[in-house]
């Protein structure tokens, strides 16, 4: 097995801490770089995230700072799902500083020094960084492999009822991925709600024996509030889910389809328009993750990670 080269673009963020130590965690995956932008509690917040989660899992990945904003607007941040910290009030050693430049540069340098068709890049969060690395040297997407995504929905939203957070964020920066012409694939909120954290579930997680980042998920896991959306019986385990596709595919059933963003002003802003039948006769440009095992699923998380220091 040849690890996949992979820059990851994220804003830690409770599930985004987890993505990332399932990442780090995984041979299938060599990540090289972590870009951070603002979205979900502020860029002081999410890149000091980043660098205490890269930190902790003792793997030597620089951590680039990025957008503190949107390509048009500002973000909108979640404390109310993340804490004010981000990570649920779960305390980590302070990590490693920042490597020096900004995001949308670093990605680019990445992509310089890669083979044609080689890098895996996954978006985590808004992808505002992406967007402005690609859109300033729009060559550099013949080095792209894959772009994973967790962003959009096909149904309802959780930042309004048309839109999913990471897309209302910057939609503008999306529609220029899903139309930059290389394979992408997408998990929605409907797919990461297969991925379902209960308390039941979380007991039986921290029933297996794990190092220092383990634990430290497994603290967040139990932070998370409850979701209004799925009764407060729990809440669904987003970034984690675009992470696993890169490392174990046949744990999704996934369909072509084409997307658009709806970019004008008003109530629909952000929704991810998804054409899953081929009603609008466009050719497809994203797979569609649409079903997840979702036992086989925890069980990677739990290996992975439990495996880290």
């Amino acid at each position: 097995m040849t690890p996949k080269p992979t820059i990851i673009d994220c804003d830690p963020g409770t599930d985004d801490a987890v993505a990332l130590w399932l990442a780090l965690g995984s041979p299938e995956l060599d990540v090289r770089l972590v870009t951070v932008a603002g979205g979900n509690v502020g860029l002081a917040r999410t890149t000091a995230n980043a660098r205490a989660v890269v930190g902790l899992s003792g793997r030597a990945v620089p951590v680039v700072a990025g957008a503190e904003r949107s390509l048009l607007a500002d973000f909108r941040a979640e404390p109310a799902v993340h804490g004010a910290d981000g990570l649920g009030g779960v305390v980590l050693p302070e990590g490693p500083a920042l490597a020096p430049g900004i995001a949308a540069d670093a990605i680019r340098d990445t992509l310089r020094g890669a083979a044609p068709a080689s890098v895996t890049v996954i978006g985590l969060g808004p992808v505002t960084n992406l967007a402005l690395a690609f859109a300033t040297e729009p060559a550099l997407a013949d080095r792209v492999a894959e772009i994973v995504l967790m962003s959009g929905a096909w149904a309802e939203g959780n930042i309004t009822p048309a839109a999913e957070f990471n897309a209302w964020n910057d939609p503008e920066a999306l529609a220029m991925l899903l139309h930059l012409g290389r394979p992408l694939a997408m998990a929605t909120l409907d797919l990461t709600a297969q991925a379902f954290v209960t308390p039941a579930l979380v007991a039986d997680l921290a029933r297996r024996p794990g190092g220092a980042c383990w634990q430290a998920a497994l603290r967040i896991l139990g932070a998370l509030p409850a979701s209004k959306r799925f009764g407060h019986r729990g809440f669904p385990l987003h970034d984690p889910c675009a992470v696993a596709w890169a490392i174990a595919p046949a744990l999704f059933g996934a369909r072509q389809a084409f997307a658009e963003m709806d970019l004008a002003a008003g109530p629909s802003r952000g929704r991810t328009v998804i054409d899953r039948w081929g009603r609008l006769g466009r050719p497809a440009n994203l797979t569609l993750l649409e079903t997840l095992d979702a036992p086989a699923f925890f069980d990677l998380l739990a290996d992975r990670i439990a495996a880290l220091p």
